[in-house]
């Protein structure tokens, strides 16, 4: 068959077969032409065939219905005809009957028409021999019984039909018959004479046929080149399209109805097996509503999903018009059922991947586990749960290591999803699963557990069945338990929920779940180390801080330090009593957080200690703390480098982009810190005059409250942070302050947030301080913080209140002293006269050696000018102040030597006595307890102190 299509296309091509190829190729089937032309031939045969049957057997009815009407006829006619029934009655009926008889036969064109009597004789007859002779055959017995027959016999003239019928005489009696007969004609004859027509027309057809075809054939050869073989691999093609692709096909006419149908659309669509035959409505084949509108509707549509009994069908419906056929529409369908399973799946894993996603971004925000927790809880509902509730080991929140054992206690963090009030636990309730629920085995093996039905959970309702009971009216269905666990440590549990609303956890379900608090429980971790490393800083930090504030009655001081919550930083405050009524106020601030900032401060705090010890003025014992500064800077340097060098990395630089900064420090590349920066302001009160020296370093500014209620921010140089190696000197400024006056000190945390600049949250510190003109220091400081903290500060905050004082002129005696050894005498009864008055008796003796010694050595090595001075404050104090700056110092004298044992003297009788600088000079102080019950001093004591002479250090 190919081959034929091959030479067909051939011809198609401009080849020239001859007349015989060409009539091959109409009678071969195996060709386009043979298989149009042949079956036409066929039925061309088969018209003929018909044709002349046709009329042959139209001919034989003809020929023997025309014969039996006419036999009846004349039968009947003459049998009834007047006069036949009185000639069958007469003496000579032959005679009578004969005559007539021909004269019918001839009219009626009868082959022969005869009288008989009843017994079938004979009478009148066209053969003269047969009258009188009995009728043969049995076609007259129904005529002697009255009725008429009909038969069809063989006479001498060949077939007849011949009718006999009775001639009824008075009384109903046969009196007679009477037979006629025609003779039949030949069929054949008359199919012969349509013969001639029937053949030519059946030719005509014939040769119509064969034009038609050729004419076809030639047609589908020029036609867009659609040669034998192309139409064959066209239909090959179409047909496998049609039938063998995995989508329905159907087309649809433009009035509605089902044209075309394919194997795959009426398996999707369940069509009946008459549909596309009877081409019946789309309407009427049982289709959903919405899809049986799309297909009558004639709009285009792409990929639009319908529902067809439990299958998803992707329809997509095109007009057939633009491409050459009727008006109408073809559609495909796809199923899609299975594909909108695997695109369920795929969306789900998609959601989850999302959660995981929110959940690394939105866990873990703070360095808190009771926050973590909530936020574990607040991202799994509703998106993997209906309810979320999570409880964690009560070491946990310490930030100690977590005993999982199944007796343990753990504490509700989170309940997410329903009402608090609505929930078994609480959150803060403590609960001690008991052994065998759910949690208890989940915390026992490590392992999630999943609780698909709790309502046929007995193991569940153990813990607490009225509680539980409530749990399954609310609805909930389903549960899954996690332990938290991080760094092989198990820090406590979550439980999801779902209700009826949800579907039931599977066991697919675990390995996510799994996987968000494994994320969870890192975060967990974290702030559970934190909370350790934060409750240690704070402890050392706290422990590094005054305890108790020292007396004194120069201040009346309140005090505040709140930790950061993101981590302990390195803010101190102090007040270390000095000499001469003086006080010292103190407040710092370490860069950096946790306890490398906690030591470093503890370090920093002791060393002002010990330089105020030496009674130096504020700036220089600023200059000595940077130098110490720059010295603990250089060891960590060093130390970081070499354990970088150890890593092979680098060191960053020290940046210092503002003062005061606690963000901004140089850091190893590994991460640990290891450069300090520190800020530091240093303030001396003196109670007798109301002033106050002051320097900073890289330090906030004081703020002043007058006792009429104003608030200043008096300006003090500033100098750059501790550490930077001494670039600028340190300046100092002095303030007087009345009595009743209170300074301010204060670390940037509490003016500076992330949310607030310092020029802003000095503003809002100036409001504060100025609607209390009548506060105490610790109302001043409760005041203050309620309005300025923020809900999680990012910084430490120190803030220190002093109130002034001032120390009165009555508590207060002054003298000038000459240079003169006799003016001694004089001051030394001034003074005693001043202890009087102040009621201190007890301690003339012991002043009058101690001012003796003192005098006489500023007289003797000193210069002018010279002062005494006392104060009366908690100790007597005795100061001696002259314009030198030579300060003595306790020798050893030797056995020859005539003095140099006054000093001892001094200590001896004193409390405390020490030298400090002054821009002039400098002063000698003594103090002595003003309470001289514990150490009585008189004569008898002096005695036993100079036998001692020989063994101390002199002058």
């Amino acid at each position: 068959m190919r081959e034929n299509f091959r030479r067909e296309g051939d011809a198609a091509r401009g080849s020239s077969p001859s007349c015989r190829q060409r009539l091959g190729s109409l009678l071969d089937v195996r060709s386009v032409a043979g298989q149009v032309f042949v079956p036409l031939l066929a039925l061309m045969v088969l018209l003929v065939v018909a044709a002349a049957l046709a009329p042959a057997c139209q001919a034989q009815g003809a020929t023997m219905r025309g014969p039996r009407q006419r036999s009846l006829v004349g039968a009947e006619t003459f049998a009834h005809a007047p006069g036949t029934l009185a000639a069958m009655k007469s003496a000579h009926p032959t005679a009578l009957l004969r005559p007539r008889a021909d004269a019918a036969r001839k009219h009626s064109g009868l082959d022969h028409l005869v009288a008989a009597r009843p017994d079938g004789v004979r009478r009148p007859h066209p053969d003269p021999h047969l009258i009188g002779k009995h009728v043969v055959g049995g076609s007259i017995g129904p005529a002697l019984h009255g009725k008429r027959s009909t038969t069809t016999l063989h006479s001498s003239l060949g077939p007849a039909v011949n009718t006999v019928t009775p001639v009824i005489g008075t009384g109903h009696h046969v009196v007679g018959l009477v037979s006629a007969g025609i003779r039949l004609e030949k069929t054949d004859e008359r199919i012969a004479d349509r013969l001639p027509l029937l053949i030519g027309s059946v030719a005509g057809a014939l040769l119509l046929a064969v034009a038609g075809t050729a004419l076809v054939n030639r047609r589908l050869r020029r036609t867009h080149g659609l040669d034998p073989a192309a139409m064959y691999r066209m239909y090959d093609h179409h047909h496998a399209v049609l039938y063998a692709v995995r989508e329905g096909v159907l087309i649809v006419s433009s009035d509605g109805r089902l044209l075309l149908a394919n194997d795959e659309a009426r398996r999707l669509l369940e069509l009946p097996a008459d549909a596309e035959e009877s081409r019946r409505p789309i309407a009427d084949l049982g289709l959903e509503p919405r899809l049986s509108a799309l297909l009558t509707s004639g709009r285009e549509a792409t990929d639009e999903v319908y529902l067809s009994g439990d299958r998803l069908l992707a329809v997509n419906v095109r007009p057939t018009a633009p491409y050459g056929g009727p008006a109408g529409s073809a559609v495909t369908l796809r199923d899609t059922t299975e594909l909108r399973a695997l695109t369920g799946r795929a969306e789900v894993a998609q959601e989850r991947l999302r959660l995981i996603h929110d959940a690394g971004l939105r866990i873990g925000t703070t360095l808190d586990v009771g926050r973590t927790a909530a936020e574990l809880a607040d991202v799994a509902v509703p998106r993997f749960a209906d309810v979320v509730t999570v409880e964690l080991l009560e070491p946990v929140l310490r930030g100690d290591e977590p005993d999982s054992s199944t007796t343990a206690d753990l504490r509700r963090m989170a309940v997410q999803g329903v009402p608090q009030e609505s929930a078994i636990y609480q959150v803060g309730d403590v609960i001690r699963f008991v052994p065998g629920t759910p949690m208890a085995a989940s915390l026992e093996s490590r392992r999630p557990v999943l609780v698909d039905d709790l309502r046929g959970s007995d193991a569940w309702r153990r813990q607490d069945l009225e509680g539980t009971q409530r749990v399954l009216d609310a609805r909930i269905r389903s549960l899954i338990v996690v332990p938290l666990q991080a760094r092989g440590v198990v820090l406590g549990l979550a439980n999801f929920w779902r209700s009826d609303h949800s579907d039931d956890f599977e066991e697919e379900d675990l390995s996510f779940a799994e996987e968000l608090t494994a994320r969870a429980a890192i975060s967990i971790d974290n702030a559970r180390r934190y909370t350790r490393e934060h409750t240690t800083a704070v402890t050392l930090q706290r422990s590094l801080l005054p305890q108790t504030l020292p007396e004194q009655s120069a201040l009346e001081v309140a005090h505040r330090y709140l930790p950061a919550q993101a981590g302990v930083g390195g803010d101190w405050f102090d007040v270390i009593p000095l000499p001469g009524a003086r006080v010292a106020l103190v407040v710092g601030d370490v860069v950096g957080h946790g306890l490398h900032a906690a030591a470093t401060m503890g370090r920093l705090r002791t060393a002002v200690h010990n330089f105020s010890a030496l009674d130096l003025p504020p700036d220089e014992l600023l200059n000595h703390l940077d130098e110490l500064v720059s010295h603990i800077d250089t060891d960590e340097a060093r130390a970081a480098s070499r354990e970088a060098a150890g890593r092979g990395e680098g060191v960053e630089a020290t940046v210092w982009p503002g003062l005061g900064s606690d963000t901004d420090r140089a850091r190893p590349a590994g991460g640990r810190t290891g450069i300090t920066g520190a800020t530091c302001l240093y303030a001396i009160y003196e109670p007798v005059a109301g002033r106050v020296t002051l320097a900073r370093a890289g330090h906030p500014g004081p703020a002043v409250v007058h006792p009429d209620g104003g608030v200043t921010f008096p300006e003090v140089p500033v100098s750059p942070p501790l550490g930077l190696g001494g670039s600028a000197p340190v300046e100092t400024a002095e303030l007087t302050l009345p009595q009743g006056s209170r300074l301010v000190l204060y670390t940037d945390g509490l003016v500076e947030d992330r949310d607030r600049d310092i020029d802003t949250g000095l503003d809002l510190l100036r409001t504060v301080l100025s609607t209390g003109a009548d506060c105490s220091p610790e109302q001043t400081c409760s005041a203050v913080l309620d309005a300025m903290l923020s809900e999680h500060p990012s910084d430490d905050i120190a803030l220190l209140v002093a109130r002034t004082h001032l120390l009165g002129p009555s508590r207060v005696a002054e003298w000038e002293v000459p240079s003169d050894p006799a003016a001694v005498a004089p001051v030394r009864a001034g003074c005693l006269r001043t202890l009087e008055s102040w009621g201190l008796e007890a301690l003339e003796f012991t002043t009058e050696l101690i001012l003796s010694e003192l005098i006489t050595n500023a007289i003797r090595y000193g210069a002018q000018p010279i002062r005494v001075r006392l104060l009366h404050d908690r100790a007597l104090i005795c100061e001696v102040s002259d314009g030198t700056s030579a300060s003595p110092h306790l020798r050893r004298a030797a056995t020859t030597d005539e003095g140099g044992r006054g000093l001892f003297l001094v200590a001896q009788f004193a409390q405390r006595w020490g030298t400090r600088y002054t821009p002039g000079g400098k002063v000698i102080w003594t103090e002595q307890a003003l309470d001289e019950g514990r150490r009585e001093r008189g004569p008898d004591a002096a005695d036993d102190i100079l036998d001692q002479w020989d063994d101390v250090p002199a002058l």
